[in-house]
């Protein structure tokens, strides 16, 4: 474990890789609890998985730019620590698994040697920052948003407003009105645009898939691009002190909004704005600016002998570049899978000859960029050799779907084995459907909607159903969702519940009916004309349990009958209540307090003091048995408990004390005050508790 100590130049990473390491001897020593060290490891990237006694690991790779280099590192990881596949996530993130969990910290150092972090990938933080993988070639686009995307990722990385909030936070920036890093569904969704030369982009606030989808609000039809990050600041300070702790299924800032409203929501950002650290953030594009480098090697001239089969990939998987004489490739991924011996080969042929970019999609899908026109031919021959070159990027046998019960805790019914199934009837049986763009088909192992089956036209949800004494796999059929474009789209209905073996089926009664009765409509305009209960009849006979046969009991990808086993998700950590472990933490929080104000991150220094005052308040509040839900409710708590029964003496009330935050201008002097007086009070309610117990005994 020495070696990554002296190898990683960053001293702040280095910490954080130690500090993993540390807590890591902790837990398997019994002198850290489950709950806590789980927080911790989520935050960095480490989740438990189904199978016992190993992790998965969450690469976090911002909008899914990665270099040859950085596939490399991530192919000798996976080599080296896990079982060589690499997962392409949702949200551009890859996922490797089976990982011992005390090889994580080496693991993690390794990966930082070309600038790859797991840093936030999992855990109540600000998930990865998505994008459209085509933005900065996007022909529709009116700037290339990576630069704003890259810019945010780096502020909020280890800042401390976003470390340990309720649950986790997603934001997403779109190449253009397409929208298709579907704001509409994300806590903060970004859509470019320019007024008066002014660039800046339209925002959504509080969108949300999961078990109750919530369309995102407007929250501005223009933010000027120095305006975003403060903004974003704002928000989540806001959220991080009023979102809901206690009740996991209500935490995310959907519900917030929903709670309090859009205007009382954004009146409490706009009250945190003297609070902020900076209320201008210039972001640099110059990275991103520069003329597209040329390829190292020029491509050998290829002679393509199946034109037929050339012409029709050109077709469906390459997508013209607005930079004259580019083209991008996108390689369809089936279930987001692959394997370190193809991606070091694809590695190397983006390094050698386009420009040394891929990125990893939305879709779980990848996209090369910057390959000459005059070299489609040789691109084509060498990604055939990887089986790379399979029809239908993006389209409706480009289906999603999440691990489900193949690696996950939550999963009820398998995602990817339907998946598969699914995209053979595709393939086998509706070639006409081989370039339809138009309908979506996603899958997800449970209700949390990983797969985000509750926004697509065609979605299915895995779940169980009783037959009598045996329980079958099950899959909910939903319809009529979809992204409508420029912060807008609507979620699927609930249709009907059918065992998971007739999956197929159900799609083959759809796409069958679809191409009777279309008239030449969309496939949404089909399924509003024929409405919800024309589809529950159409599919009914589909759920009929009485003539259930063996199959039914076998989950697709499997050889044994079906057993529901859901264990603890992960997906937002868990709410530690124990006493003496949020005092622990408190008392973290006023040293990391302290390192940022000799430091001169006088923000960060205020930050972390404020949260040592209210994981203190809580850890009293939990000893009088005081149930608490939010961190502003845990202030005006202790006043009510402590401070105006006069139990513990303060010169003022907690409340005035504490939202001292928010009416000062993060200054040195109030940074050195505001911790004075944090450490005044965590000494007062130490001496407070140790009294307490005395008394108990």
């Amino acid at each position: 474990m020495e070696s990554f100590r002296t190898e990683i130049e960053d001293p702040i990473v280095q910490k954080d890789i130690i500090d993993l390491e540390k807590k890591i001897a902790l837990f398997r020593n019994g002198k850290i609890d489950d709950e806590r060290f789980r927080s911790l490891r989520l935050a960095r990237g480490v989740y438990g998985q189904r199978q016992e006694g190993v992790q998965m690991i969450r690469i976090k790779l911002p909008f899914g730019k990665v270099t040859s280099e950085q596939l490399l590192r991530i192919t000798k990881v996976s080599d080296e620590y896990s079982t060589g596949r690499l997962h392409i996530t949702t949200r551009q993130d890859i996922q490797i698994h089976y990982v011992s969990l005390d090889r994580t910290p080496q693991l993690w150092a390794e990966l930082e040697k070309d600038d790859v972090t797991l840093r936030e990938a999992c855990g109540n933080t600000v998930r990865n920052i998505t994008a459209s993988e085509t933005a900065g070639i996007d022909v529709e686009e009116l700037f290339d948003v990576s630069p704003y995307a890259h810019a945010m990722f780096q502020f909020f990385l280890r800042n401390p407003i976003c470390q340990e909030m309720g649950r986790k936070f997603k934001i997403s920036f779109s190449s253009s009105d397409k929208d298709t890093a579907l704001s509409y569904l994300h806590d903060l969704g970004f859509i470019p645009r320019i007024v008066n030369g002014e660039r800046g982009f339209k925002v959504m606030l509080g969108g949300g898939l999961g078990s109750q989808p919530s369309h995102a609000e407007l929250l501005s039809e223009f933010i000027p691009v120095n305006q975003i990050i403060p903004t974003t600041e704002g928000v989540l300070r806001i959220f991080d002190r009023f979102g809901e702790r206690a009740k996991r299924l209500k935490a995310r800032m959907k519900f917030l909004i929903k709670d309090i409203g859009r205007d009382e929501f954004l009146r409490l950002v706009d009250e945190e704005k003297l609070a902020l650290s900076h209320h201008v953030v210039e972001i640099d594009t110059t990275a991103f600016d520069g003329a597209i480098p040329a390829p190292l090697l020029e491509a050998p001239e290829v002679e393509i002998e199946d034109r037929v089969a050339f012409e029709a990939w050109k077709n469906s998987n390459v997508i013209a570049q607005k930079q004259e004489g580019y083209y991008a490739i996108g390689i369809k991924v089936l279930l987001g899978d692959f394997y370190t011996d193809k991606a070091r080969l694809l590695a190397d042929l983006i390094k050698n000859y386009a420009a040394n970019e891929l990125r990893f999609t939305l879709r779980q899908d990848i996209l090369i960029r910057h390959v000459k026109e005059q070299n489609l031919p040789f691109f084509y021959q060498e990604l055939a050799k990887l089986d790379f070159v399979t029809l239908g990027y993006n389209t409706i046998s480009d289906i999603t779907a999440c691990p489900g019960t193949d690696t996950c805790n939550l999963g009820i019914a398998s995602s990817t084995g339907i998946a598969v199934e699914l995209e053979r009837v595709l393939a086998a049986e509706y070639p006409q459907y081989r370039d339809n763009r138009e309908i979506t088909i996603k899958i997800s192992g449970c209700m949390n909607a990983c797969g985000q089956h509750n926004m697509a036209e065609i979605g299915f949800q895995g779940m169980s159903i009783n037959a009598g004494k045996l329980v079958a796999p099950a899959l909910q059929v939903l319809l009529g969702g979809g992204n409508l474009g420029n912060g807008s789209g609507r979620f699927s209905d609930k249709v009907i519940k059918i065992p998971s073996r007739r999956g197929p089926d159900a799609l083959r009664y759809i796409l069958n009916d679809f191409e009777a009765n279309t008239n030449g409509q969309s496939f949404l305009n089909y399924y509003d004309a024929k409405g919800e209960k024309y589809f529950y009849e159409m599919l009914k006979p589909l759920a009929d349990l009485a003539n259930l046969t063996e199959a039914d009991f076998v989950d697709w990808g499997n050889a044994d009958n079906y057993v529901k086993a859901v264990g603890v998700g992960e997906c937002a950590g868990v709410v530690i209540d124990l006493v003496a472990t949020l005092l622990l933490e408190a008392k973290d929080k006023l040293t990391f307090a302290r390192e940022a104000f000799e430091d001169k991150n006088h923000t960060d220094a205020i930050y972390h003091a404020y949260a040592g005052f209210v994981n203190g308040s809580k850890a009293l509040l939990l000893s009088e048995n005081q149930k608490t839900n939010h961190q502003a409710g845990i202030i005006d708590l202790f006043d009510t408990v402590f401070v105006a029964t006069k139990k513990i003496p303060l010169k003022t009330s907690l409340k005035e004390l504490v939202f001292q935050i928010n009416q000062n201008e993060p200054s040195e002097a109030f940074a050195k005050k505001y911790l004075e007086e944090a450490v005044t009070f965590f000494e007062t309610i130490e001496t407070f508790r140790a009294k307490d117990l005395l008394d108990e005994k």
